[in-house]
């Protein structure tokens, strides 16, 4: 694979000690980082490619703990509405007729806007089969970045109380869902040396019975893989649990054995003190979605107190319909600021601690903080370079601080994962940039005309 080296940038490793280093350069080699330090300690070294990097910050590639690739074809077709008429009238019916060749054009699209923005490894959710589960998997692998594959499984088609409110062209019976995971599972987990995953992921309260649920629980243990499924996203997932199954969302989802390291959940609004005592307590992960959860009016989920618990929490993106964005760099400042509003405390949500979830956390949340998440000697290669040279990044005394609060993520300008470069100059080297945007737009017509939705309807 080669040598390269970074030389010249800020680099903020995020390693434990969270050390930003001046002047400094990073070694890369066989696609790990072999070296990180000052440019006078570590320029000497000798390698078969150079990245001048004076003017950018050097941090560790962003993590999307939560996002549906099958939803960027959506984008603006589904704006202002509450969360049960936004699925049901628009979400739903356009992603219920979706064809394979849609499920591709729609991830590559996802695909193409993350890694320009700086994200290299993600948790996409929600995987129907109707989407076409291989070709997804293909366009991940061909993209260079790393993904984990969310196998939606249900055997319903509700939502909390609603019954049978989905769309039929995404409802999927128990066994068909199962046996596609087992599949993909058996085909993808694992390959590219690692960088493509298969999760799973049960539907919301009220799309799974119990049995299925404990029935995830298990195969996830045998697999050996992640779990992940939105949970306490609205108040009325609560109301649904307690009724349902006379527990909280945190207490049902822990008594049918999903909860420990290896489960993600999205959401998580309107988690209470002790069920953020249970999330610590089992090392479960979740997963905030700031831009989702405003949109929608879901409410403000109280990560700092997760946190403050021990709570290991990761930023994620949600769904175009619902952001409009697959841009981690705009999404971390939103996760800061919403938080220091709730409490009245400026202080409440460092620069720090949130770029912290975009990276170190996230990859925790992924079950990968020992390859991936900061600059350390060792870790896997995932770099990203934001170029700091731009009017509103001007003057930046404090890195960090200016990341999170100023930049965006057309900022950045290289994209490297596993030691390979997959962006360079802003420009994707793996995608046809120009065909993916053409197809998705022609796509995206035609799917509206199907599902029968117009645009500011």
């Amino acid at each position: 694979m080669g040598s390269v080296l970074i030389e010249g940038g800020t680099v903020v490793t995020m390693d434990r000690g969270r050390r930003t280093l001046e002047d400094a350069s990073v070694l890369v080699e066989d696609g790990k980082v072999a070296a990180v330090g000052r440019r006078d300690s570590v320029g000497g070294k000798r390698a078969e490619e150079r990245i001048d990097a004076r003017g950018m910050a050097v941090i560790p590639g962003l993590v999307d703990t939560h996002l549906h690739l099958a939803q960027s074809l959506i984008r603006g077709y589904a704006d202002d509405l509450s969360l049960i008429g936004w699925l049901r009238e628009r979400v739903w019916p356009m992603q219920g007729n979706f064809t394979k060749e849609d499920g591709r054009a729609s991830a590559r699209l996802s695909l193409l806007e993350m890694m320009k923005s700086g994200t290299t490894s993600f948790v996409g959710v929600d995987v129907v089969s109707r989407y076409g589960f291989e070709g997804i998997a293909e366009e991940v692998s061909a993209s260079g970045m790393r993904g984990a594959l969310a196998k939606s499984i249900m055997d319903s088609g509700s939502y909390g109380g609603e019954r049978r409110i989905m769309h039929p062209g995404l409802i999927e019976e128990r066994a068909e869902s199962l046996a596609e995971a087992k599949s993909m599972a058996g085909r993808w987990n694992g390959v590219r040396d690692g960088r493509v995953k298969i999760w799973l992921a049960p539907r919301s309260l009220g799309g799974c019975s119990r049995g299925l649920y404990e029935e995830v629980a298990e195969l996830a243990v045998g697999l050996k893989t992640g779990v992940t499924m939105h949970l306490a996203e609205v108040k009325e997932d609560v109301r649904y649990a307690k009724e349902a199954f006379g527990m909280t969302p945190v207490e049902f989802a822990e008594a049918v054995g999903l909860a420990g390291p290896h489960v993600l959940f999205a959401h998580m609004v309107w988690a209470d003190d002790r069920e953020i005592g249970r999330l610590a307590a089992t090392k479960t992960n979740v997963a905030h979605n700031p831009s989702s959860n405003l949109k929608l009016a879901s409410g403000v989920p109280r990560v700092p107190e997760m946190l403050e618990a021990g709570v290991n929490v990761g930023l994620g993106c949600d769904g175009a319909p619902c952001n409009n964005s697959y841009d981690m760099v705009r999404e971390m400042k939103l996760a800061a600021v919403i938080q220091k509003a709730r409490l009245l405390d400026p202080t409440a949500m460092p620069a720090q601690r949130v770029l912290e979830m975009a990276t170190i956390g996230g990859a925790r949340a992924m079950g990968m903080e020992k390859d991936v998440g900061s600059i350390e000697v060792g870790k896997r290669a995932d770099l990203v370079l934001v170029d700091l040279r731009k009017p509103h990044l001007t003057p930046h005394p404090n890195v960090v601080s200016s990341i999170v609060y100023s930049a965006m993520g057309s900022d950045v300008d290289t994209v490297m994962v596993e030691g390979k470069v997959i962006v360079k100059g802003g420009s994707s080297l793996t995608l046809d940039e120009a065909a993916v945007v053409r197809e998705a737009s022609e796509r995206a017509a035609g799917l509206a005309e199907r599902s029968g939705i117009r645009a500011g309807d």
